[in-house]
């Protein structure tokens, strides 16, 4: 069956390519980083939709299968936006050997999949990514996170022209001021030479602000007005599991967090808790993996940013996350830093602790299934012994 399966892929793999290369006209985007990448492609589709017909990848799948997927729903496009994670060396070529990018979007840099199973180093996660950079043509465009500062240096080894988004006036040719966060959404303001426009985002978070100019940035580039950019970003929805807000146990508000953790991302969810206003906070953390050496350290800075939320509890989940409660009971109350083994022991810590009207963080990983905590609170049952429906073969 693996045989079979492999076969399939391949075949699949050489069709796209070829499906591709007999549509030169159409412009092809490659979207990498360790966080946002799944926003920052669903932004810039939604972006330039708004005057070009434009396909994007499935947000579903892993991105191995995804690309020749993609590939071949190729019909009368005008753009195709490829989300391009890795989490194995060698990955990128593989993408880059079906897909052949004009223009590249680079979210940012930090030591996911950084352990020995996938990609070892936070160096070979730079070469890595740094792969779709490089391959673009002298006349592509790279556009760069001008306030991460390894992508900045990423930057300058490039022969393609390379733009940069972020909160930096001075260096960004597209950047946002002002951005302000409310249960409904996020608002910001965007910046190109003399012009600006005000966004109101449904997405819900500080780091949203980034995503959406970075779209703005591809948008700009390709001919639109910051008025048909603002409406695309506009109408990009929420996807589950990356900050929604839902209804949460005991007449809480829930901000489900719960589909991808790493330390970046639980930092940056941590950011907007701490901006917005409710009387009591609950913080659910769960443990981190694929972080290498930096399994320790990474846990350590989100304990110490729980710190500054202040939150009215914090219940963490899973091992790794006793280095969070060691830096969080430094300046917090014990009784308010909770540890628990796993998501059963959790949701009966919590049922005792959640009241009406609180608003909830549920921050972890969708093999960690910190999703079920709500449904365990509910009463629902749940299967201890399942596994998350991904399993990661690599083909070459």
């Amino acid at each position: 069956m693996k045989i079979i399966k492999h076969l399939y892929h391949q075949t699949r793999r050489s069709l796209a390519r070829r499906w591709l290369s007999i549509h030169p006209e159409v412009k092809i985007l490659g979207v990498t980083g360790s966080y946002g990448k799944t926003a920052t492609a669903s932004a810039i589709a939604a972006v330039l939709s708004q005057k070009f017909k434009t396909l994007q990848t499935d947000l579903n799948l892993d991105t191995v299968f995804n690309v020749p997927i993609t590939a071949l729903k190729l019909r009368d496009h005008k753009y195709i936006v490829f989300e391009l994670g890795i989490d194995h060396l060698g990955e990128m070529d593989q993408y880059l050997e079906v897909v052949k990018p004009q223009i590249a979007v680079l979210t940012g840099i930090s030591p996911v999949h950084s352990d020995e199973e996938h990609l070892g180093s936070i160096e070979n996660i730079i070469s890595e990514k740094s792969k779709l950079l490089k391959a673009l043509p002298e006349n592509g465009l790279a556009i760069v996170n001008y306030d991460d500062l390894m992508s900045r240096k990423m930057a300058h080894e490039l022969k393609a022209n390379v733009w940069f988004y972020g909160s930096n006036k001075e260096n960004c040719q597209v950047w946002f001021e002002n951005p302000t966060v409310s249960i409904s959404g996020t608002h910001l303001i965007l910046h190109h030479r003399f012009e600006s426009v005000e966004v109101t985002l449904k997405l819900l978070g500080l780091m949203h602000a980034s995503t959406a100019t970075a779209a703005a940035a591809v948008g700009i580039s390709q001919g639109l007005t910051l008025p048909q950019i603002s409406k695309g970003l506009e109408q990009l929805d929420v996807l589950p599991g990356r900050m929604s807000v839902e209804k949460g146990p005991n007449g809480s508000v829930l901000i489900n967090d719960a589909r991808r953790a790493n330390p970046a991302s639980a930092i940056a969810g941590l950011d907007t808790l701490q901006a917005l206003s409710a009387k009591r906070k609950i913080l659910v953390l769960g443990q981190m993996g694929e972080l290498g050496d930096y399994e320790e350290t990474g846990h350590r800075e989100v304990g110490k940013k729980v710190v500054e939320v202040n939150p009215s509890y914090v219940v963490t989940v899973g091992p790794l996350t006793k280095h969070i409660v060691t830096e969080a009971r430094k300046k917090l109350p014990e009784k308010k830093v909770i540890y628990t083994e796993d998501v059963f022991e959790a949701a009966k810590v919590l049922k005792d602790i959640i009241q009406k009207d609180d608003l909830v963080y549920l921050k972890g990983s969708l093999l960690k299934h910190l999703e079920r905590i709500p449904l365990i609170m509910q009463g629902k049952k749940v299967d201890p012994d399942e596994i998350a429906s991904h399993r990661y073969e690599i083909y070459t």
